[in-house]
């Protein structure tokens, strides 16, 4: 009986590194960079979204002929310049394959040099500042840049809103919105329109005077490309102000938590965006309900099921990681960033690929409104430049 036992029990230790060996797994790390907090916290939180959407549906990935779990890190870059450098060299730390993100482009450029020194590629999800991708053969990224997006702007305004002069308005020091104001200034002077361009100081939390300036000029649109933060603050004062412009922005603009500021005002509000409820009806329908089936995510949408384009986008930066590991075949970052200059990818944001800057080939901007009764955003039209 004794023999039996220790036989057992021999048996039982012999198989318990094979066990181990078993139930270990191999991992791939993908870097999120975004703001969790700060002016472009919300935003941030609605593009990682996307990412954990799609990291939910598809945790693995085939790299060499062997499958790997896809770990998502996570680095909060606060919304700040000062911040971005410590977050980027977390995600280096955790020795990340590749990073998406970030959501705003000053940000993105204060982590780049960390990536690069450490030879890891960047995929920008929403980030349209050029600066971004310039000088750099590690930053990608999958949206269009705010010299389109500005041009797109600049020609609705002058061409299918017939508004002759136009007041911007820009974060002082913020890339993003200064380099969109001045995009759109540069498109809409060209056309023939008068642009009067102003900034204010970060933190600043009362836009009355700015309103006032462009109500004595004969403002015929106030455009404000700005975080969400600062976007809703604008419009509710704007609304106490009755202004008769209406508020025209890019896509840090696009938020359920903007369009519910506009909701029951009389702001007539527009905006240039990514992606719009509708492009793809399955991703429509599955995204809607992992965020009303997840506490979390319901409150880091801002509440409701409303799609933000940067989850969209957030969504198919993921995807286009796991194809440059793919084609990578190893987890080596230098291998993923060779990769990824031939990925192509058909995303719910439409054809991703990229040119000899590491930039989306993108000719097409969405315009939406915000429908004042409903606090939802409704389709304008399809924007393009040629």
């Amino acid at each position: 009986m004794m023999k039996k036992i220790l036989a057992i029990l021999l048996a039982v230790l012999m198989l318990v590194p094979a066990l181990a060996l078993g139930e270990s797994e191999k991992v791939v790390k993908i870097g999120v960079f975004e703001p969790a907090s700060g002016d472009s916290g919300a935003g941030g939180k609605q593009e990682t979204l996307g990412m954990q959407y799609a990291n939910e549906l598809q945790p693995t990935v085939e790299i060499g002929g062997e499958t790997y779990r896809v770990e998502l890190v996570y680095a909060d870059n606060g919304s700040s310049a000062d911040k971005a450098p410590s977050a980027a060299q977390q995600l280096v730390s955790a020795g990340v394959s590749v990073v998406l993100g970030s959501y705003g482009s000053g940000v993105s450029i204060a982590g780049s040099p960390y990536f690069a020194d450490a030879g890891i590629p960047a995929i920008g999800v929403t980030c349209t500042n050029p600066q971004v991708t310039a000088g750099n053969t590690h930053y990608f990224r999958i949206c269009f840049l705010d010299p389109f997006q500005g041009t797109v702007l600049a020609n609705y305004a002058y061409n299918e809103m017939g508004v002759r002069t136009a007041y911007c308005l820009a974060e002082l020091g913020n890339d993003y919105d200064v380099g969109l104001c001045t995009y759109f200034q540069k498109a809409f002077e060209a056309l023939g329109g008068t642009v009067i361009f102003d900034t204010f100081p970060t933190n600043n939390s009362d836009f009355t005077s700015y309103l006032s300036n462009a109500t004595a000029i004969g403002a015929e649109v106030f455009f404000c490309p700005v975080s969400i933060a600062y976007s809703s603050q604008i419009i509710n004062q704007a609304a106490s102000q009755n202004v008769s412009f209406p508020i025209l922005g890019g896509d840090t603009l696009d938020s359920n938590v903007v369009v519910e500021a506009a909701k029951g005002t009389n702001v007539k509000l527009l905006i240039t965006t990514f992606y719009h409820e509708g492009g793809s009806p399955e991703f429509d329908e599955g995204f809607k309900a992992y965020i009303n089936s997840n506490a979390e995510a319901m409150t880091n949408n801002g509440g409701n099921d409303m799609i933000a384009a940067v989850s969209a986008m957030g969504y198919d930066a993921y995807f286009v990681a796991l194809e440059a590991l793919k084609a990578a075949g190893s987890t080596d970052p230098k291998a993923v960033n060779e990769a990824l200059w031939n990925v192509t990818y058909e995303g719910v944001t439409g054809m991703i690929a990229f040119d000899e800057t590491g930039d989306a080939i993108r000719d097409s901007a969405y315009i939406k409104t915000a429908n004042n009764e409903t606090g939802e955003w409704d389709f304008v039209a399809v924007q393009t430049v040629e």
